[in-house]
């Protein structure tokens, strides 16, 4: 008897994680320090890892639950207005003693960025909001996470998904250094070059390095490393294996929240009990289909967008529910 997939109207994923107001300015470099660039206007669009996530996720069709905090401003009334059109169940604290986190963004003429986070209420997050998460969680559900957020509360609510028999998947940015034993409680571990670099103690440069760090997080006891290499693709590793996937072929515009459009993608397909090579090559599309517009969640794709990017590039994987077809 075929087993028979989840439903995509299941709650599968519980996301605890920021929100940020991201302000970004198009300039024609990227200063170096000392240097005054004049750019273009200031656009205003919603972000913030966990958010962007969560947005990126539920564009595909998955039931998300996002966890966190804003401040009672601007800010937070037009980020839980955004969450709420993609439809993410909010689970949001208005906090009167901080501001909503803010993201400054430069983005020069090749789609590169670089940027700097106020993380006003999102430094806040803690015991409060892992017990809104672990409430939402069940067997088989996927807790994803980041580190834009405390890392006590990252820690704690790996603890609670764990009891509660859900998977984790934590996306390793902004890079910082992770106590080991919380490594080898992880379900996947996603990261880019210089976050694996940071976390796993080599330099990840290209394909072959990246493959290389991901036979050292085996070192480290983690099941699975999916390492993202922007037009390069991306490298995953479990049971035993390391598969390197091709990007697609772009020209990028804004390269802001390419990163998180994957980690979205690829926790949906995994939610759906696809394998993580499947759901890193969903997770290359998505992060390419962001890569063509300006802005984090302005730029997430839906479901038909990857659809019409799968039938010519991989056509053996279908993400609708048609017969036969592997799907979220």
């Amino acid at each position: 008897m075929q087993e028979q997939r989840p439903s995509i109207s299941e709650p599968r994923i519980v996301v605890l994680g920021s929100l940020n107001a991201d302000l970004v300015v198009a300039v024609p470099h990227l200063p170096v320090p000392g240097e005054t660039v004049i750019g273009g206007d200031l656009h205003v669009y919603a972000g913030g890892k966990g958010a962007n996530q969560a947005v990126a996720a539920a564009r595909l069709g998955v039931k998300v639950v996002l966890v966190g905090r804003v401040g009672e401003d601007a800010n937070g009334a037009f980020l839980l207005k955004c969450l709420q059109a993609d439809g993410v169940d909010c689970r949001i604290e208005r906090d009167a003693q901080h501001a909503t986190g803010v993201a400054l963004i430069e983005v020069d003429s090749r789609g590169q960025n670089c940027i700097a986070v106020a993380p006003g209420a999102n430094g806040a997050v803690g015991p409060d909001e892992v017990a809104l998460a672990a409430a939402e969680l069940q067997p088989g559900s996927v807790l994803l996470l980041q580190l834009e957020v405390p890392l006590a509360a990252v820690v704690q609510a790996v603890d609670a998904a764990r009891s509660r028999a859900a998977r984790v998947i934590l996306n390793a940015a902004p890079a910082r250094s992770l106590p080991p034993d919380l490594l080898t409680r992880l379900d996947a571990l996603l990261v880019n070059e210089i976050e694996a670099s940071t976390i796993l103690g080599c330099e990840v440069r290209d394909v072959e390095s990246a493959k290389q760090a991901v036979g050292e997080a085996r070192h480290h006891g983690i099941r699975v490393v999916a390492i993202t290499l922007g037009a390069l693709g991306a490298v995953v590793g479990y049971d035993g294996q390391v598969m390197a996937l091709p990007a697609l072929p772009i020209s990028a515009a804004d390269t802001t929240g390419a990163g998180d459009a994957f980690v979205g993608a690829f926790a949906a397909a995994l939610s759906a009990g696809l394998d993580y090579d499947e759901a890193t090559r969903l997770g290359n599309a998505a992060g390419a289909a962001a890569a063509l517009v300006p802005g984090a969640q302005s730029s997430f794709p839906r479901r038909q967008d990857l659809e019409r990017l799968f039938s010519i590039h991989w056509p053996d994987i279908s993400i609708s529910r048609e017969q036969g077809g592997q799907d979220i």
